[in-house]
């Protein structure tokens, strides 16, 4: 018990001290308490009401009308059903003449079966279908200041608001912001809404007997379902998607408290570091009373093991505070309620891993106790004259330190492969911020400093003196830096596209679903409106029979192939005779117009899809386009700008091919103002019901706001890094303190008045500031330039203000803390100090 009670005896005085150093880690760990907390509930959450996000037993969907033969099966399934028709269509509010495009839900049927479709108010739900009236969305409501009672009209029929959609099953609130809902009943349904042309998906709901196998069922049709081209869902396949999207958020918010929790085992290292330095006096005395390196090494051990479990309580307790917030955050994206649970084995987890990394990361300035030789407590100049070489165990303890980090990121990611590559990320900032804190000290040492002040030299001294906060601050505060303005400078990249797709003289108004003998019309329409006619495509639609003479039926065909999107996807293509300014070529060359419609008829195809199909110039493709096989082949592959509002296809066929095939029309404009796009929509939706419109305005905003909802989340959990990189800095400083104390009392007994000690003080801590802040801007750079570059795919947004802000409030914060620890010191009596050899 001999170390234990030394330990105890030891931290009188520092107790303080020693909490402030693990506080560090504190809120790390409540990270990943809070996350790991979160995510357990919210899988147990899927798992107790995957039925109501499906709100059925089974569903079917497709994008046309079931054939006769599915029906049969439909019909001999039995059990109860419900059918419901989806679309995009205008909605007119005639109160208020005002319209918007919106996703329209026709329902016949008792659907959903579980869970609720939920209404202000209330009994709405049930009384709509009745009444044969209209649920409309809340959010599109109080945009259009709507009230329950007004009327909507979808094509040419009329419906009174019963009420308002709050939330539906299967979709999350964040969907409605881009498309709005309106549920109506399918019964009287405009059947012009469902013409030729017009894109809807058909769906059928089944609820079976208590005790029926529905999974036997599911897989015993899958083969004829799919050879239909139909989709088929049960509890199980809802519950494993939605498992697998909330995962991906799950490991990214885990990630990102990681950071956290590694920054904070960095100060917990610096810290005893420092704390260690101090106490070298006294394990030299007990080296001289006979105590063992072992016996030494472990009154430390079990203080840092002491700081660890404090650490963790205080973490796991405020963790689990915040288990209850990430729901409140993230409600627009959930897609069910997510309880409080609290979970033993995540509270035991969060113990581990905090005692387990404040116990790692304090190995190696524990391990250097064994080279204190019983010498330094009768000659204090020993240690400094008998240099030693680099010290094997501690090579071996870094390796060992950056296994267990890899291997900690591995499990947060849940891939190893992204895991390592996080880990090694980590590693080439962490390295290149110990590389530049080696070069500013190695500078600052040989820097000439003739011509400058006392205050100036003595600040750019501090950096190099012995026990100086150089590394630890920059691998602290650079950190920090670099994790807070890689997170801005990537949501500014993302934002600029927006900015970009909204600019002058680009289409801001698409019509679509125009039927050939309604263009003349709609062109009559828009240009009445004084909003010119940028561009009239046609469209047409087909599916891929055959890639390369194999049939894609017999693909399907086999169960054990994973078949690409691209091959199974219903393709909206086009005909013109040359390329559009948002796409170039990358291969062969264009063919604008066939010369010989009887062979086969070159294509252009985008390098993605290219790709995916695994084709190359002068592969042959075959389209069923609407029952009529067309024999193609790739004349050229082209790249194209998805971000620029323009008409982009994946496969643009030359003109003299498709002119006589069933097709729609795709008018783009640009109007002025709100105004004039709601004047325009109105007239639209009068004589043309079954044309929708999409005002790409209001879907930047749209975006824009969802994006600054994301953008918060992610800066909540760069929050926690932030804060730690903050105690992290305070600890430092906090423990140098002692140490401060006895050099300002140098300082005037010499004679330097309190401006000059304290000038000192905030010429060091700016300079470190400033150096940290620039050397993580610097990476926090390339971090975003390659994320733009290789991930985003677009150009890399600079955001001068946003850096300048970011160097002033890293020095503003690393000065204000310097000089508030240093408060008192001057007023300390210098002979005291100095006698007590501080």
């Amino acid at each position: 018990m001999w170390p234990f009670k030394m330990a105890w005896r030891d931290s009188r005085g520092s107790r303080g001290r020693l909490v402030l150093f693990v506080s560090s880690m504190v809120l790390g760990i409540a990270a990943l308490v809070a996350i790991h907390s979160f995510g357990l509930s919210l899988r147990r959450a899927v798992d107790e009401q995957a039925k109501t996000l499906l709100g059925a037993d089974m569903s079917f969907e497709s994008s046309r009308l079931f054939t006769p033969e599915v029906e049969a099966v439909i019909d001999s399934l039995g059990g109860e059903q419900s059918r419901r028709v989806s679309f995009q269509s205008m909605a007119l509010f005639p109160r208020t003449m005002q319209t918007r495009l919106a996703t329209v839900r026709a329902i016949e049927g008792a659907y959903p079966y579980y869970g609720e479709v939920e209404t202000e108010p209330a009994e709405a739900a049930g009384a709509y279908l009745r009444e044969q009236g209209a649920l409309v969305d809340a959010g599109l409501m109080e945009q259009f200041g709507l009230a329950v009672g007004d009327s909507v009209r979808i094509g040419r029929r009329s419906y009174r608001v019963a009420g308002r959609l709050i939330k539906t099953p299967r979709e999350a609130n964040a969907v409605m912001l881009f498309s709005p809902r309106i549920y109506i009943p399918l019964e009287g349904l405009d059947a012009e809404l469902l013409a030729q042309g017009s894109r809807a998906d058909y769906e059928v709901y089944f609820r079976f007997p208590e005790g029926a196998d529905v999974e036997r069922t599911a897989r015993d049709i899958k083969p004829f379902i799919e050879a239909n081209k139909i989709g088929i869902d049960t509890v199980e396949e809802i519950r494993g998607n939605w498992d697998e999207g909330l995962t991906n958020l799950y490991r990214f918010l885990s990630l990102v408290g990681f950071v956290a929790l590694l920054l904070g085992g960095l100060g917990v290292a610096s810290a005893i570091h420092v704390y260690i330095q101090q106490r070298v006096a006294s394990v030299a005395m007990l080296r001289c009373l006979g105590a063992r390196q072992s016996g030494t090494v472990m009154i430390y051990f079990v203080q840092a093991l002491a700081m660890g479990l404090v650490g963790s309580v205080i973490g796991i307790a405020l963790g689990l505070g915040l288990q209850g917030l990430l729901p409140r955050l993230l409600v627009d994206v959930l897609p069910v309620s997510v309880p409080f649970v609290l979970s033993p084995l995540v509270i035991g987890l969060g113990l581990l891993v905090g005692v387990s990394v404040t116990v790692l990361f304090s190995i190696m300035p524990l391990v250097s106790l064994r080279r204190i030789s019983p010498l330094m407590a009768l000659r204090a100049g020993y240690e400094e004259g008998a240099r030693r070489g680099p010290d094997p165990v501690n090579l071996l303890i870094g390796a060992f330190i950056a296994a267990v980090v890899a291997a900690l990121a591995v499990v947060q990611a849940g891939d190893w492969r992204y895991g390592l590559a996080y880990a090694a990320g980590l590693g080439i900032v962490l390295g290149c911020l110990a590389l530049v804190a080696w070069l500013i000290t190695f500078a600052a040492r040989r820097w000439p400093t003739g011509g400058w002040s006392y205050p100036w030299r003595q600040g750019l001294a501090n950096l190099y003196r012995p026990h100086n906060q150089t590394r630890m601050l920059m691998l602290s505060l650079g950190f920090g830096a670099f994790i807070v303005v890689l997170l801005l400078l990537v949501q500014r990249t993302l934002l600029a596209q927006i900015e970009v797709a909204d600019a002058e003289g680009r289409p801001n108004l698409v019509l679509f679903d125009i039927q050939p003998d309604q263009i003349s019309g709609v062109r009559e329409i828009v240009e009445g409106a004084g909003a010119p006619v940028l561009e009239v495509v046609p469209i047409v639609t087909m599916r891929l029979a055959s890639v390369k003479g194999q049939s894609v039926e017999e693909m399907r065909k086999d169960s054990t192939a994973d078949l690409s999107w691209a091959l199974t996807r219903e393709y909206r293509s086009s005909y013109r005779d040359r390329l559009n300014d948002s796409e170039r070529l990358v291969a062969g060359a264009f063919v604008g117009a066939a010369a010989d419609t009887s062979a086969a008829v070159p294509v252009s195809i985008e390098e993605d899809v290219a790709g995916e199909l695994g084709v190359g110039l002068g592969d042959s493709l075959v389209f069923n386009v609407q029952g009529v096989p067309v024999e193609t082949y790739v004349s050229s592959i082209r790249k194209v700008n998805w971000r620029r509002v323009s008409t982009n296809f994946f496969v643009v066929f030359p003109t003299g091919v498709l002119e006589t095939a069933p097709q729609f029309q795709v008018l783009l404009t640009r109007t002025q103002n709100e105004t004039e796009a709601a004047r325009l929509q109105a007239a639209l939706v009068e004589r043309y019901p079954n044309v929708s419109a999409v005002d790409l305005s209001l879907v930047l905003s749209v975006f824009d706001s969802v994006f600054g909802r994301i953008a918060f989340i992610v800066r909540f959990m760069a929050l926690f890094s932030i804060v730690t990189a903050v105690l992290v800095l305070i600890g430092a400083v906090t423990t140098s303190r002692v140490q401060r104390v006895g050099e300002s009392m140098l300082l005037k007994t010499l004679g330097a008045s309190r401006r000059t000690v304290f000038t000192i003080v905030a010429i060091e801590h700016a300079l470190l500031g400033v150096f940290a802040a620039l050397t993580g801007l610097v990476l926090a750079m390339a971090a975003a330039w390659a994320l733009a570059r290789f991930v985003f795919e677009a150009p890399f947004v600079m955001a001068p203000l946003v850096l300048a802000a970011a160097v002033a409030a890293v020095a503003a914060l690393t000065v204000g803390v310097g000089l508030l620890n240093s408060r008192g010191i001057y007023e300390k009596p210098a002979l005291a100090v100095l006698r007590a050899e501080v």
